[in-house]
């Protein structure tokens, strides 16, 4: 874990082509999972409301493709099967190769990892990113399970809620753990911000002003100002010409596909 290298290498400074995205859908709420064992009806009262536990339902992602061993981040959304963990799509296969000893840590800090590692036993990306690595649809999700005698992850660090069909130029803040210069990856970091569309090479995904180097990929985007929030996006790729500037991929039909069917695994 120590010596993993950052995902980001798996994905080449990006000129991916423009994608057709549906954003007429109406809205997707899924609502968070609170630690404090409250009714569901009561969960429900405020949009992406409950108890997360500060952040510890964000933490890294370690895997291996290729014989090399990588470094991502990732979150903990609510779910059917109450251990479903959100990233990147680089962050789960690269060349057509499904990554192997994938485990995340949730509350990762400084080598610590205060609530285990979770295994996982199911993957799913978009079709788009498993195919064509088409990094518009540059998303995925793992079902995972604990390392220890714990019960779901959801149980364990809370779960937030996702959110699909969005407006674009929203708020979000964006949450991981970037491991390349200046920082070194072992403490959680967050950049908030407006999302704009990409001007430089037209793919349909939204950047935000945001300092996070490799590492960070896969982390979650929360609409609004903190972690409570719903998540809507992950933290994608950026472009060596363009400083301080995160993208993330549209949670439309292909996301919401991936999710649905993870989240049921």
């Amino acid at each position: 874990m120590e010596q993993a290298t950052p995902a980001d290498e798996l994905v080449e400074d990006k000129g991916a082509a423009p994608a057709e995205v549906e954003r007429d859908a109406a809205p997707l709420k899924v609502p968070s999972v609170s630690t404090s064992n409250l009714p569901q009806t009561a969960a429900e009262t405020v949009p992406g409301s409950g108890d997360l536990g500060g952040t510890d339902h964000i933490g890294k992602v370690f895997f291996t493709v290729g014989g090399n061993d990588y470094v991502c981040s990732g979150n903990s959304v609510a779910s059917t099967n109450g251990s479903t963990v959100s990233t990147a799509g680089h962050c789960t296969s690269s060349g057509g190769t499904w990554a192997s000893n994938w485990v995340f840590a949730p509350g990762y800090d400084h080598g610590e990892t205060p609530h285990g590692l979770w295994a996982a036993t199911e993957i799913v990306s978009t079709s788009q990113w498993i195919n064509s690595e088409d990094i518009n649809y540059d998303v995925a999700f793992a079902k995972v399970q604990s390392d220890t005698a714990a019960g779901t992850l959801s149980e364990t660090v809370g779960a937030s809620g996702v959110a699909f069909y969005e407006e674009r130029g929203l708020a979000y803040s964006a949450y991981g753990y970037p491991a390349d210069v200046p920082f070194d990856g072992e403490g959680l970091e967050q950049c908030h911000g407006t999302t704009s569309d990409d001007t430089l090479d037209g793919t349909q995904s939204q950047g935000i002003d945001c300092d996070m180097t490799g590492g960070s990929s896969g982390g979650p985007w929360f609409i609004g100002g903190d972690a409570g929030g719903y998540q809507n996006s992950v933290n994608s790729f950026g472009y060596k010409t363009q400083a301080n500037v995160m993208y993330g991929p549209y949670f439309g039909d292909e996301a919401k596909q991936a999710y649905q069917e993870a989240e049921v695994a």
